[in-house]
């Protein structure tokens, strides 16, 4: 066998290697491949827009689901524009187009020079627009003629002779090719630019310098030097919060995962933060005034930073994105929901913990999450009273006295009802419930009520018992009640004096029996009856163990066990009636405890047990066994700044320069060819005229008329 034979399996192989990779340039570079990456892109970005980016991992649970939570999670659709498929057709997209300009801008250059002089006579006949005629004087005099006239119009020219005669070739508008080459380069500088911007070099670093986000918690100090990229990372966009009076020097990159501390060469300082609000409670102007420290220098820059308005150091921007607390100290009172532990005061600031003993080993959390100092709500006009408990519907009251703290029968205004403060409750099994308490009681419809709000997620609105305030504006009166409720012998006192002045004149047979049913009406309404054991479980408390067994929801548990249906009405109107009755009994009970005067039952006093009734059936609902009601604070605000260090944005608006001009080249510039083909003919010229446009426009008959005329002004 011949050494050329043995060899050619092995070319024939080589041969259809180069093919495929030339079949492969082929399709990388052509216009069909670029179409399809921009579409891909296009779909991404209105992903990205839809959808909200950079969310914690629990909210697009409770969105979608743990199923497709988790698939959109592995696609990366929670952050489109960083994620690695995204950044992967960019690049591809950079590639295509680049090879697509290097393909074809050599062409487009040589047709940009070239005047197409060598076009045959003959042919310009095919065109759409031409015309004959014949000019005066030799072929030299009058091809110079039809030069000049045509550079008068804005042609350049190109005279080539011939041996049966002279063609002038005259052309316009060459920079619409450029346009071409200017609006595919744009595209390939806004990608660039993106991807500079993007988090390419972030996932780079954590590929090949072993950097991984940080999933715990503790303090900025304590992070691993692994979880930080250094100050001269080039490219980064995170947040920084600065209370005032406080410096900060380290950003926080959110990532999937966790978070990428990203070290600076600046430290920003907070001297003030300045907030306005619209009557509404909406901040209509934040603005932060700053001091940028300089680490290799030592210099101090001042500076204020607004919305709309950042400031720059040394390719860093600052953006105002938004303000937050900055550890405002908090005196709080806690309040037993029950009837053993008595007031405490708690000392404590927002975003610190403090742990709380219930008995011996049981111990809740109290973590303050934050306080707002102007709440805005729409509440309703004043009314007369409040609602006739003994018209309350039973089965619906819960929902139409436990739900939004503006929530009210009347007209609403707008109107600002103080301070307010959020915390979470957390039992040694970690479980917690959010709640949130306004400082000072509210105007809802005619009558002072404190608003203190709980919810069981944060994607859910908070959820208000509405709590009427006493005659000195605070709680105690309430609790004071919610506190005798559960005394058995000042249950009895109350049963027994409301007996009293009911049973006059009536046989002691009723009056027993009268006894007998008024005690069971309270006991049912405060909790206590042992049938109430059978209830469903409407709610659950902190530690698991069942609420809303009490109140009316009870009296209506047993009316619709042993009443028949045609008489509950009926009954239900009694019942409430004998439970009002009895929980005034109980109020004047407790102020005789107290050395307080008795009250006399006019209308305000009246309005205050009415809305007791109603609160003490809503509080068997609330989920915590006590409540925190704020006593004074110190306000400290925080300001909330993106810092960006983006080398990609010089690059991105040179991109968008190029694709204005490259799209006002191609759509506005329209390239124009004129052949004139002149033949000798005796003492004149026999002349072809013809024109060719790269886009025909509705003035394409009129621009050709005119340039007829102007050439063919000698035509004999």
């Amino acid at each position: 066998m011949s050494i050329g034979t043995m060899n050619a399996p092995s070319v024939r192989s080589q041969a259809r290697a180069q093919r495929h990779f030339q079949d492969f340039i082929e399709l990388l570079s052509s216009m069909r491949f670029a179409i399809a990456l921009l579409t891909i892109i296009c779909i991404a970005s209105v992903i990205g827009t839809v959808l909200k980016q950079q969310e914690p991992l629990n909210n697009y649970i409770n969105q979608f689901g743990p199923f497709w939570a988790e698939i959109f999670d592995a696609a990366g659709l929670y952050s489109v524009y960083s994620a690695w498929w995204f950044l992967l057709i960019l690049a591809f997209l950079v590639v295509s187009t680049s090879l697509c300009i290097a393909r074809n801008t050599p062409k487009i250059l040589r047709d940009i020079k070239t005047f197409k002089e060598g076009v045959r006579a003959q042919s310009l006949q095919a065109f759409p627009h031409k015309a004959r005629g014949e000019l005066r004087g030799s072929l030299e005099d009058a091809s110079q003629v039809v030069a000049q006239d045509l550079q008068a119009m804005g042609f350049k020219t190109k005279v080539e002779t011939r041996a049966d005669g002279v063609m002038v070739a005259a052309k316009a508008g060459s920079g619409n090719k450029l346009g071409y080459i200017a609006a595919h380069s744009a595209i390939v500088l806004v990608c660039i630019g993106g991807l500079l911007d993007g988090n390419l070099m972030i996932t780079a670093q954590m590929w090949l310098g072993q950097k991984a986000p940080y999933e715990g918690g503790g303090l900025i100090a304590d992070v691993p030097a692994q979880h930080r990229l250094s100050a001269s990372n080039p490219t980064f966009r995170g947040n920084l919060l600065v209370p005032e009076g406080a410096t900060a020097d380290t950003v926080i990159l959110t990532q999937p995962t966790g978070v990428l501390l990203q070290e600076l060469p600046i430290a920003v300082e907070l001297k003030k933060f300045v907030v306005e609000y619209y009557q509404t409670g909406m901040p209509k102007l934040f603005a932060s005034d700053i001091v940028i420290h300089d680490k290799a220098t030592g210099e101090k820059t001042p500076a204020r930073v607004e919305v709309n308005h950042p400031a720059s150091y040394k390719g860093i921007n600052i953006y105002q994105s938004s303000f937050d607390d900055g550890g405002s100290a908090l005196t709080l009172k806690a309040q037993s929901m029950g009837a053993l532990t008595q007031p405490f005061a708690v000392n404590t600031k927002v975003g610190e913990a403090t742990s709380l003993k219930r008995g011996d080993t049981d111990t809740l959390r109290l973590e303050v999450t934050g306080l707002r100092v102007i709440n805005v709500e729409n509440l309703g006009a004043n009314s007369e009273s409040a609602t006739d408990v003994r018209s309350v519907n039973l089965v619906s009251s819960f929902t139409q006295h436990m739900g939004s703290g503006s929530k009210s029968v009347t007209e609403k205004t707008l109107q600002n009802v103080g301070p307010s403060f959020s915390y979470k409750l957390r039992d040694a099994a970690g479980q917690a419930k959010e709640f949130n308490n306004y400082m000072l009681p509210v105007n809802v419809d005619g009558q002072r009520k404190f608003l203190l709000g709980v919810r069981d997620t944060p994607s859910e609105p908070y959820r208000y018992l509405r709590v009427p305030a006493d005659d000195q504006d605070s709680l105690q009166g309430f609790l004071d009640l919610k506190k005798n409720l559960t005394d058995p012998k000042l249950r009895a006192e109350a049963v027994a004096r409301y007996v009293a002045k009911v049973s006059q004149g009536k046989s002691a047979e009723t009056v027993q029996s009268l006894q007998g049913s008024a005690a069971r009406a309270l006991e049912l309404y405060a909790g206590l009856d042992p049938e109430l054991d059978g209830m469903p479980v409407m709610a659950t408390g902190l530690d698991g163990s069942p609420l809303g067994r009490g109140g009316l929801a009870a009296l209506s548990f047993f009316m619709d066990k042993h009443v028949p249906a045609d008489q509950r009405e009926r009954v239900g109107e009694t019942l409430i009636s004998m439970v009002n009755a009895m929980l005034a009994e109980l109020v004047d009970i407790g102020r005789e405890k107290a050395g307080l005067t008795a009250w006399t039952w006019t209308g305000e006093q009246r309005d205050f047990l009415v809305s007791s009734v109603l609160a003490l059936s809503d509080a068997f609902y609330y989920p915590a066994p006590m409540t925190f009601t704020l006593d004074d604070f110190k306000q400290v605000q925080a300001s909330v700044f993106q810092l960006a260090r983006a080398p990609g944005k010089n690059v991105v608006y040179l991109g968008c320069l190029l694709l204005i001009l490259g799209v006002f080249a191609m759509l506005y510039i329209r390239e124009k060819r004129v052949w004139v083909w002149l033949s000798p003919k005796g003492e004149t010229c026999d002349a072809t005229l013809a024109m060719s446009v790269n886009r025909k426009v509705m003035d394409v008959d009129t621009e050709f008329e005119a340039i007829k005329r102007q050439v063919m002004k000698e035509s004999t």
